[in-house]
């Protein structure tokens, strides 16, 4: 393991709500430890292991989870892992986003208007929702990320508040590789580096604003949770996005 890569891409994809999803948490290891970014969908349980095997890493290795914010593609794995894994895991996320990991408050997504319509979706939408809605994921926060912390992890990367997506969003950027794993900060469709769309954004204007505060990072390498790896010309599209002028 001492020669891999301190950030490797996971890559989980399932067949769910009617629809093949990929998501991709990231790992960032050391030596023989390793930290999770996200934990997947509930239920992904053993396709999150076997991408663990194949990097090489197995659950007594890992450390600590980065929840980067409170979506159920990002949380929904969490209780099972943090149960699986034979070691206590630290569980590491922003101040905003605690009391929905915690299942204190419910989940944005699924509060106010979200999920009004339920009733009128197909059942095989509508039952595993309303089974979400009563019993969500939740798990104990037991480190919290303000942003602007180094963290040790993948021999150190750098938390960004990125707000928008939700309130307390995080990214991540590891300086020695200049990879930003921008979680749902930004996606990527059709091969190109978007700002999550509107549809799935909290703030729109504060995801803009993230993209400004990103601009500020020397990055080659953007990894996304909803479309992987994008290695094109990152620095310069982000401040595309960000409607600032080329440098």
């Amino acid at each position: 393991m001492h020669h891999s890569n301190p950030v490797t891409m996971l890559t989980l994809t399932a067949h769910l709500l009617g629809e093949e999803r990929t998501i991709h948490p990231v790992l960032l290891r050391d030596g023989d430890s390793a930290a999770l970014v996200d934990a997947g969908y509930p239920g992904q349980l053993p396709l999150l292991e076997q991408a663990l095997r194949d990097s090489g890493v197995s659950l007594q290795q890992l450390t600590a989870v980065i929840v980067t914010h409170q979506d159920i593609d990002h949380i929904g794995g969490l209780p099972g892992l943090l149960q699986a894994a034979p070691n206590p895991l630290e569980v590491l996320a922003h101040p905003f986003e605690q009391p929905f990991i915690e299942g204190r408050q419910t989940l944005l997504k699924f509060s106010g208007d979200a999920l009004k319509d339920i009733d009128s979706w197909p059942e095989e939408m509508s039952a595993p929702f309303k089974r979400l809605l009563a019993n969500p994921p939740r798990a104990d926060v037991t480190g919290l990320l303000l942003g602007g912390e180094t963290l040790p992890y993948g021999g150190g990367v750098t938390v960004i508040p990125t707000p928008g997506h939700t309130p307390g969003h995080i990214s991540l950027y590891h300086p020695v590789s200049k990879t930003l794993i921008a979680v749902d900060a930004l996606i990527i469709e059709d091969g190109e580096l978007q700002i999550s769309p509107p549809s799935l954004t909290w703030d729109m204007q504060a995801a803009i604003q993230s993209v400004r505060e990103l601009c500020r990072y020397d990055i080659e390498t953007v990894i996304c949770y909803h479309g992987g790896l994008y290695a094109g010309n990152a620095s310069e599209r982000l401040r595309e996005l960000a409607m600032l002028p080329a440098q």
